[in-house]
């Protein structure tokens, strides 16, 4: 897509401009990635097990009907808590620490979500 917006005849600076603005944007949507999305439906977490890096984002959403949920982890170096979560709610929740998790649902003890974290 980036490509299309750019002149089809670059010089050497054309080229090399290019090159610097698509590694920019490469790296800019690496660090600012969109949040990745868990959904909570028939009282599970799904996916029930991600592997993320450190300071990415997950994203917990409530698409059980009329279900309220309440995602929760704490452990001696993490913690979060996402309160009641009416359904169509969302909450987002940035993993700093790396290491292995288990995110659990204050109304629902049967629902786990396994977060593993790396550098």
């Amino acid at each position: 897509m980036i490509a299309r917006l750019l002149p089809l005849r670059l010089g050497k600076f054309g080229l090399h401009l290019t090159t610097a603005i698509t590694a920019g944007l490469l790296a800019g949507g690496a660090l600012g990635a969109a949040p990745f999305t868990i959904s909570q439906k028939d009282r599970e977490f799904r996916p029930r097990e991600v592997i993320i890096k450190r300071g990415e984002t997950l994203r917990f959403v409530n698409d059980d009907g009329e279900l309220l949920h309440h995602a929760y982890l704490s452990s001696e170096t993490f913690e979060f808590d996402s309160g009641d979560q009416k359904p169509g709610s969302q909450f987002d929740v940035v993993f700093s620490v790396v290491g292995d998790y288990t995110v659990l649902c204050g109304i629902h003890p049967k629902m786990k979500l396994g977060v593993h974290v790396t550098k």
